[in-house]
């Protein structure tokens, strides 16, 4: 269609129109805001359409050459600069934002000149959904807290910038690979952070019940000792249990993801059980939390997640993953299945992850599919067991019973699908 259209038009003849087109698309974004602005403000419908046929001809007469473009650009900026002055002058407060849009719109007709079309019109859509949008955006930098972006940051150094720089080879008998070592740090924290980032996001808004669901993405165990510690002098003890057993729930449906993610096979395996307790565990919890509890309070406190992100956290999992690959290797080399299995109901009483993970390296080669598979079906049901005994060490007498006894009832219900494995 486009060679079509261009065919319609002398060789230079599209680039030009096109030129103008979306050089007007600022102009008449800034025309507008000039129109509201109240005080001086450069450039409109016209004045912007001239900026991009200037660097439409400039980079058409310099051919390959950079030193015109720059030259006019530097020439275009100089007039901005002198008009930002201008409006200083003229404004208590003044932005730059409409001289960044003018060195835009020169780009922009550069871009076309050199066949850039796609480049040319995505710069145009994404600056005009920018300043469409300025309202929005500068309401969120205020409501956005500073220690969320630093989480964000977090995240972005540990899976953009380590990730890339860690060498993919496998060193020792133990076959270690830092890449891939690394590689699941990030795929917990992304697990993690995303349902940290959904609990922010949904604060207040889903009460118990929301916070259980996405705790148990983000981390069962740690959920169940929150919620515990909450339900404390709330006296809602069929909520806060019927909670923890669904944030229990989740964690299967958590631990399909994370073993999909590296070993097909294994997940495989697990999901059919692991999705069938999770349905059971989630539905059983939200009935048990829809019972009436006598003398409770109207309003149950809010769960407040915390940062999944510490760089030593990553850390710390990336040595405590290093160190379950080793243990399960000696177990299989020495104590054979029987000691993967006490070593999975061991890891129970602790963060399963990092065992769990362990198992999708070495499943199928160093250790048999089916008892890595037996070994994950342990460890969650122990872990189960685990945080029922939390939840009676953290929270009231009548959510730590409630809790116990029906992680006790998950945890032998998970121990099932070993009579399938």
């Amino acid at each position: 269609m486009l060679k079509e259209m261009t065919g319609l038009f002398p060789p230079e003849g599209f680039k030009i129109l096109l030129t103008l087109f979306l050089s007007f698309l600022i102009g008449l974004e800034r025309e507008e805001r000039k129109g509201n602005a109240g005080h001086y403000v450069f450039g409109g419908v016209r004045t912007f359409p001239l900026i991009g046929l200037l660097g439409f001809a400039l980079a058409l007469l310099s051919g390959d050459q950079l030193v015109p473009l720059a030259i006019g650009f530097a020439v275009v900026g100089a007039f901005l600069l002198v008009s930002y002055l201008h409006k200083l002058s003229a404004a208590q407060e003044a932005g730059v934002t409409t001289e960044m849009s003018g060195l835009v719109t020169y780009v922009v007709g550069v871009l076309v000149q050199h066949d850039q079309f796609w480049i040319a019109t995505t710069l145009v859509v994404l600056s005009m959904i920018l300043l469409e949008l300025k309202v929005g955006l500068e309401g969120l930098a205020r409501r956005l807290p500073g220690e969320e972006i630093a989480t964000f940051t977090k995240f972005l150094l540990i899976s953009a910038v380590i990730l890339p720089v860690v060498p993919n080879q496998s060193f020792t008998v133990f076959e270690l690979n830092p890449y891939k070592t690394w590689l699941v740090v990030v795929a917990v924290s992304t697990v993690s952070y995303g349902s940290y980032a959904l609990l922010r996001v949904l604060k207040a808004k889903g009460g118990v019940l929301i916070a259980a669901l996405l705790g148990g993405v983000y981390s069962s165990t740690v959920t169940t000792v929150a919620l515990s510690k909450r339900a404390v002098g709330e006296n809602r003890p069929h909520l806060y249990a019927g909670a923890i057993l669904m944030a229990s729930g989740v964690m299967y449906v958590r631990l399909v993801v994370l073993v999909w993610m590296f070993n097909r096979p294994l997940a495989g395996a697990l999901a059919p059980p692991f999705l069938v307790l999770a349905a059971v565990a989630s539905a059983a919890g939200w009935l048990w939390s829809r019972m009436p509890d006598p003398e409770a309070e109207q309003d149950a406190r809010e769960y407040a997640p915390h940062n999944p992100l510490e760089l030593r956290s990553a850390f710390l999992f990336a040595f405590i993953f290093i160190a379950m690959l080793v243990a399960t290797h000696l177990a299989v080399t020495y104590l054979g299945r029987e000691g993967v299995y006490g070593l999975a109901a061991v890891m129970g009483v602790t963060d399963v992850d990092p065992f769990i993970l362990g198992l999708t390296q070495t499943a199928g080669t160093a250790t048999p599919l089916a008892v890595a598979a037996a070994g994950i079906v342990i460890a969650a049901a122990s872990n189960n067991l685990v945080k029922g005994l939390y939840a009676l060490s953290f929270a009231d007498r009548g959510t730590g019973r409630q809790s116990l006894a029906l992680l006790a009832c998950l945890a032998l219900m998970g121990l099932v699908p070993l009579l399938l494995l």
